[in-house]
């Protein structure tokens, strides 16, 4: 199952690119613009970690962050365009994980993000975003996916459950892996959608459909996405 990422953030546009983002490194993103919906969402149930900024429409972050720190160690990474010395360090000595100063680049808070998740006993690795074999090209940040030398146009869920397969390139996913990432829990027992989901996307890869040279089946178990 994917960790799930609570982002605090009341600015549209960084909220949206912290969900893409996150989203392409196999991250499930949850988003609160304000403190009281945040407050609602860890009440509800905790996340695996949160990305919290501090300047929120109806109070600060820093209210979250002591009331989470009472119930929860989850890794707390925050944002903000607060740059002084004295407020990083009361962040950090109120229970913070870390402390990225905006502007900040995606690759460093997912950096940032893989030391405190670490630092609890979660190691990850960078996502794999990128994926070139033969005729097939895929580029998840870029959203594209070539074969045999044509630009390939996906549904949403057929993009979502390719970005999946090429993350664990090589390896094997179970049927429950993808269901779960790609639907949601409840839908772990809805095989039928990988067989018609999966049935589509190499009808639109493969040079050969029935025989399939990137989109492998492993019979009972899971689907892989060929790496030679």
């Amino acid at each position: 199952m994917s960790l799930q990422v609570l982002v605090v953030e009341d600015d549209r546009e960084i909220r949206s690119l912290m969900q893409t983002s996150l989203s392409l490194e196999g991250f499930d993103i949850q988003t609160a613009v304000s403190l009281s919906e945040a407050r609602a969402m860890v009440q509800h149930a905790l996340p695996d970690l949160i990305v919290l900024d501090l300047g929120l429409p109806d109070g600060d972050g820093i209210a979250l962050l002591r009331e989470v720190r009472k119930r929860s160690n989850l890794p707390i990474v925050v944002v903000s365009a607060r740059h002084q010395e004295t407020q990083k360090i009361e962040l950090l000595d109120a229970g913070a994980d870390d402390y990225l100063t905006k502007p900040y680049s995606v690759a460093e808070l997912l950096a940032r993000m893989r030391v405190a998740l670490r630092h609890r006993g979660t190691s990850l690795a960078a996502a794999v975003t990128h994926h070139v074999v033969d005729d097939l090209s895929i580029d998840l940040a870029l959203r594209q996916v070539q074969a045999q030398g044509q630009t390939i146009h996906l549904t949403p869920t057929e993009f979502k459950l390719l970005a999946r397969l090429v993350r664990s390139a090589g390896r094997v996913v179970t049927h429950h892996q993808l269901l779960a990432d790609v639907w949601g829990t409840e839908y772990t027992e809805h095989t039928h959608y990988l067989r018609l989901y999966m049935g589509q996307l190499r009808a639109k890869i493969e040079a050969t459909p029935a025989e399939p040279r990137h989109l492998l089946t492993e019979t009972g178990v899971g689907y892989l996405l060929a790496t030679h």
